[in-house]
């Protein structure tokens, strides 16, 4: 195998990539469906407990439909962040890593089949939100098992391969499930969705002989010692990083969920072939990651070769930064708006793609510095910390976005920028002390 990836490798960015293609063209029709279907007088007293979750979250008086369904989209992307901690759990403990895959697969199989009914909506959100989090890390752990311990290099050529997969079902769904629910409704774009998570499911059955097996056996547990005065310090370091990237993300999880019904309501969506679903916008964030990410590797090897690379904190910093202007970039177009109070098409675009160019300066970078600076002891908790700033900030933002109907759309882009905008600020101010804590005291500092 020197130098060849494994045909396992292929099973599991396939799965992958028919798995994110199920889930972000699900997640770019769920917002418009909300407000433009289910939450409407003759849907919404059909649908199973939903009258209670208003209920409950009506805690602060009664809502609208708009900022009911930002509520539920937010606390739904963001306990999907939250699930792979007890995906991962199940499978050390108890059905092991392909059979937790299998159980994810066939779980957010039946949720997208669920969504092709009004009466079950929250069902399907629930069975979505605990097989997302069964199937997302343990696909990711089996691509590490792939390769040899020395084949360090290799390794990380095949995490960038599925990753590539994650990138091209991000911007696939969301296009192909758009397209769908506009030509046959909303029912069947969630229909497609099933499709390409049984496809999933059968990819990996299939290929599930190519990849190594999963011995409950467990090895001996390595013993760490407790943490020392300098570790501790530099754990809580970490978890001010972490903490510091949930602003960021309630200002780019917004554009998926607010974001689609700004579009859909105020965006001149009309070309020369029809009118533009605003639900392909979703695509576009994911497409820029794609794009970007051999520009900021070549940027970056060329900074480092003349010893001008920014230190991690700094690269987080400027993530924040251009996750807040892309959203600003919103607001200036709602300046822009036309008589019929339509903006041009090219704001979005902008506005999106620098989204998904902020997250590649941000996201990565985060994660690679909790691998390299947390404590033994610490490190995979550390590791899995990270992702809860997605849960913590896609549930914030649920909670901003429902008070989206009470604002200008200016008004209300505007403060989504600040939310990210301040929170570069206050890394840059923390830059400092992190970087002399976290970073090696030979790396300059950029």
């Amino acid at each position: 195998m020197r130098g060849k990836h494994p045909i396992g490798l292929a099973v599991l960015a396939g799965t992958e990539l028919a798995e994110r293609f199920s889930y972000y063209g699900m997640t770019a029709l769920l917002a418009l469906y909300m407000r433009k279907q289910l939450l409407l007088p003759g849907h919404v007293e059909h649908v199973i407990g939903l009258a209670g979750l208003r209920h409950l979250f009506e805690f602060r008086g009664p809502m609208s439909d708009q900022a009911f369904a930002s509520l539920i989209y937010g606390w739904y992307g963001g306990l999907v962040y939250f699930t792979p901690l007890i995906g991962g759990w199940v499978a050390d403990r108890w059905l092991g890593t392909k059979r937790t895959v299998v159980a994810g697969a066939l779980l957010m199989s039946a949720g997208h089949l669920a969504m092709s009914l009004d009466a079950t909506f929250l069902i399907a959100l629930i069975l979505l939100i605990v097989g997302s989090g069964f199937l997302k890390g343990n696909i990711a752990a089996q691509v590490g098992t792939l390769y040899p311990k020395d084949a360090e290099s290799l390794r990380e050529r095949g995490f960038t391969i599925f990753s590539t997969a994650i990138n091209i079902g991000a911007v696939a769904g969301p296009i192909a499930t758009g397209t769908t629910a506009i030509v046959y409704g909303w029912h069947a774009g969630f229909a497609l969705a099933a499709a390409l998570m049984l496809l999933a499911l059968i990819v990996y059955l299939i290929g599930s002989r190519t990849l190594p097996s999963h011995r409950e056996v467990r090895s001996e547990k390595v013993v760490h010692p407790p943490l020392t005065h300098d570790e501790t310090v530099r754990t809580w370091c970490l978890l001010a990083v972490i903490a510091l990237m949930i602003p960021v993300s309630v200002t780019y999880t917004m554009v998926w969920n607010i974001g689609v019904v700004w579009v859909d309501g105020h965006v001149d969506l009309a070309s020369p072939f029809g009118t533009v679903p605003a639900s392909w916008f979703n695509s576009v964030d994911s497409f820029a990651s794609i794009v970007i990410a051999p520009v900021l590797i070549a940027l970056w090897a060329w900074q480092a070769r003349r010893k001008s690379e920014p230190v991690s904190i700094t690269k987080i910093a400027l993530g924040a930064f251009i996750t807040g202007l892309s959203a600003l970039l919103l607001a200036l177009g709602c300046l822009t708006a036309g008589s019929d109070g339509r903006v041009s098409v090219v704001w979005p675009l902008l506005g999106w793609f620098g989204m998904g160019v902020g997250f590649m300066w941000y996201w990565p970078i985060a994660l690679s510095l909790v691998s390299s600076a947390a404590p033994p002891k610490v490190n995979a908790t550390l590791m899995g910390g990270t992702y809860l700033a997605l849960f913590f900030g896609s549930a914030i933002m649920g909670w901003v976005g429902s008070f989206y109907d009470q604002m200008g759309n200016g008004a209300f882009w505007t403060m989504d920028a600040a939310i990210s905008l301040v929170s570069a600020l206050v890394i840059v101010a923390l830059k400092k002390p992190l970087t002399r804590i976290l970073e090696p005291a030979d790396q300059s500092p950029g």
